[in-house]
């Protein structure tokens, strides 16, 4: 009730504001009607390193002076389409009003944007309900509209890494990107923290054996070019839901069995799968696992008093975007009874991997509006398997 009141006076106060703006509003969406006529410009993995290393901070602006405002108009004109019950919460209403052009503070005010629309979405649970076309064209909204955000941030945190006062992660980084990230570092790493997290809600959690089988130079580590947060943050959600379903279905008093991971690099893909014996669920269920809109847990607390291990029902969702922003994928295969395989695929080539991008088109606006027909990137059709993707980019895209 004290979130929901805060959250409310938060959304009070944004309109109050953009009440005074009121002779600006007009101008505002026409430039975004404008630059939503715009296709966003999908980058690979090696542009993003080549610029980094030989670009300048004043061709790099120039670029994301018109990338980002065609990006957000292509986002944004299809926020208006969600459904009235969803767009009139006051989580909601907070996401739709974040919009500032200064990088710094867009990437400082939008920290939490994923939390709270997720709220939102908890909220509209709570309340009416939503039925079944809705859910569809809600589904079909955030895999694009987080998938924006993931981009967007990638170009505002290489832009100040490399031409502002954002230090990188090591000196090694170029920008956000590592050209030589150590896989298994950040296996092992986001293994412990979400150990570290699983403890303290279960005082134990399992171990894990790790393979690890470079197929290209054997016997040397495995080191691809990679976003290390990316691949961290899919890890680490992986290794939270892994870490539940086994102390859940074994119980807290023996000793739970090993979650397996194994690492493979190949000629074109880093393959990464994570085995657990946490019972694993029903094809009914897990065709339900990727919908923002389901979750296995109750929602997590809404006081900020500590960090979920889950609840949202946004890990998995959001970590397979992780994936397939670079052209990568992620994909459950579930034994009833016995347990779960998660299977991680990302660009082992940096030229191929190149950003999967939302594009505003009546195609979308029809998908918005009404329940999906075709097979898209973003919202598979049932039956037509996990892998479909946006006919309108590439219709042979992987």
């Amino acid at each position: 009730m004290i979130t929901t009141q805060k959250t409310m006076a938060k959304a009070q106060a944004m309109f109050a504001t953009r009440r005074a703006l009121g002779p600006f509003v007009g101008t505002v969406a026409k430039k975004l009607d404008h630059y939503s006529q715009f296709q966003p410009s999908s980058l690979s993995i090696q542009q993003y390193l080549d610029f980094g290393r030989n670009g300048n901070a004043a061709s790099s602006f120039e670029f994301l002076r018109k990338e980002l405002l065609v990006r957000l108009a292509n986002i944004m004109q299809e926020i208006s389409l969600l459904p009235p019950k969803l767009l009139a919460t006051p989580s909601s209403k907070m996401v739709s009003g974040c919009f500032n052009d200064q990088l710094q503070v867009i990437l400082k005010r939008h920290a939490h944007v994923v939390e709270t629309m997720a709220e939102g979405l908890i909220e509209l649970r709570e309340s009416d309900g939503v039925d079944i076309a809705a859910e569809r064209g809600i589904q079909y909204f955030l895999d694009r509209f987080y998938i924006n955000r993931i981009s967007i941030r990638m170009l505002q945190n290489q832009h100040l890494v490399v031409f502002g006062n954002v230090l990188p992660e090591s000196p090694r980084h170029v920008g956000c990107i590592d050209p030589a990230c150590d896989v298994e570092s950040v296996v092992l790493d986001a293994f412990e923290n979400a150990k570290f997290l699983c403890d303290r809600y279960y005082l134990t959690s399992p171990m894990m054996k790790l393979e690890m089988h470079n197929m290209v130079e054997k016997g040397s580590p495995i080191n691809i070019v990679a976003v290390p947060s990316h691949l961290y943050h899919i890890m680490f959600e992986l290794f939270k839901n892994a870490m539940r379903a086994t102390l859940e279905f074994h119980g807290v008093d023996d000793d739970p069995p090993d979650i397996k991971v194994y690492v493979v690099k190949g000629s074109e893909d880093l393959s990464i799968k994570i085995s657990d014996r946490g019972g694993g669920v029903s094809r009914t269920v897990l065709e339900r696992l990727f919908n923002y809109m389901y979750s296995t847990a109750p929602p997590p607390p809404r006081d900020g008093t500590q960090a979920p291990l889950a609840g949202y029902g946004y890990g998995l969702p959001l970590s397979r975007l992780y994936a397939r922003y670079f052209q990568g994928d992620l994909f459950l295969v579930s034994m009833e009874g016995y347990g779960t395989d998660a299977c991680i695929y990302m660009k082992a080539v940096p030229v191929e991997a190149s950003e999967v991008l939302p594009i505003y088109s009546t195609s979308s606006r029809r998908l918005l509006t009404q329940a999906a027909q075709v097979a898209d990137w973003s919202h598979p059709i049932p039956g037509q398997g996990q892998n479909s993707r946006d006919p309108r980019r590439n219709p042979n895209c992987a």
